[in-house]
């Protein structure tokens, strides 16, 4: 994209994530600024300021909205501009957080040159977000939603810890998880097919976990979702299905099947005697429980990626 007037950027920030990266924001301040851009920086204080901040702010100021967070913060981002409809400015992206998978959905490099200039010339694509509810209010997401083991090592994981240890606070919690797995059995009904399976992800892109494969042929621009069944019950399966993430075989893993849909719906079969909340994580953060509804959002958001 090329802007003329007004060449300004609202700059929304999670101050606590990307501990280990505060210099990246700064560097692509001064950057978008040498090149005569107006930069608002506003940081956020507690959760769901970005999300109020991106569907509150003056569009006619900006050229672009720009966060510089994680995945939970991309999220509540996404979901403010969801609500101002077609004529929100394009979303850009300056990844701070621990699994940054939007950003290697988009391309994105992690210099601040590259990023600065993805924020003044970028590329629009349309992204028309998830939509996932139940027990709560509904809520958008740019990437995915799980059900099962994912959700549960989220759900596992407080912003403390993820703070602290970094990704290691998700490998660790996964060996908890994996310890004290049941074999609990989930429904995933697809466009009205039913489906069983031991974890469930439906995601809107072909990432997970940072720059790990599970649905090679999802598309951000494209309005469909993918639901990612993992069919196969017991912990040296989950353990199996784990490695095989990092690997990059889990598409082809045995077990492990994608299928497309537009309406899915995912309840729990059998708890196996678990007797605990059933969490859905939604862009990284424990954020519903089962049973959920999930669909291809009405509403549509333009976000940059390097031209």
């Amino acid at each position: 994209m090329t802007f003329t007037s007004p060449k300004a950027v609202l700059l929304i920030r999670n101050p606590t994530a990307g501990r280990r990266r505060r210099g990246l924001v700064d560097a692509v301040v001064q950057h978008v600024q040498a090149a005569g851009w107006t930069v608002d920086l506003v940081d956020t204080a507690a959760v769901g300021d970005a999300r109020r901040i991106a569907e509150s702010c003056d569009a006619g100021r900006y050229a672009v909205i720009a966060v510089a967070g994680g995945d939970g913060t991309i999220n509540e981002v996404v979901n403010g501009l969801t609500r101002r409809g077609p004529g929100a400015p394009p979303l850009a992206i300056v990844p701070l957080g621990t699994a940054n998978v939007l950003a290697y959905e988009l391309g994105l490099d992690f210099k601040a040159t590259s990023l600065a200039h993805t924020i003044m010339s970028g590329r629009a694509v349309l992204v028309h977000p998830g939509e996932a509810s139940g027990g709560g209010s509904p809520r958008c997401f740019s990437l995915m939603a799980g059900a099962g083991f994912d959700a549960k090592v989220v759900a596992g994981v407080s912003a403390r810890l993820k703070r602290r240890l970094g990704k290691a606070a998700y490998v660790w919690r996964s060996l908890i998880e994996a310890r004290r797995y049941r074999p609990v059995r989930y429904v995933a009904e697809v466009d009205g097919v039913r489906h069983e399976a031991a974890s469930v992800i439906v995601t809107h892109g072909r990432h997970y976990a940072g720059p790990y494969v599970v649905a090679p042929n999802a598309m951000l621009s494209e309005p469909l979702l993918h639901v990612c069944l993992f069919e196969r019950w017991g912990r040296s399966h989950t353990l199996r299905f784990g490695f095989a993430l990092l690997m990059g075989w889990l598409p082809t893993a045995y077990g492990y099947r994608v299928i497309p849909g537009r309406d899915i719906r995912i309840s729990v079969l059998n708890d196996a005697g678990e007797g605990r909340r059933q969490p859905v994580q939604i862009d990284g953060d424990d954020a519903l429980t089962l049973p959920v509804s999930i669909s291809v959002g009405v509403g549509a958001i333009r976000m940059l990626q390097p031209a």
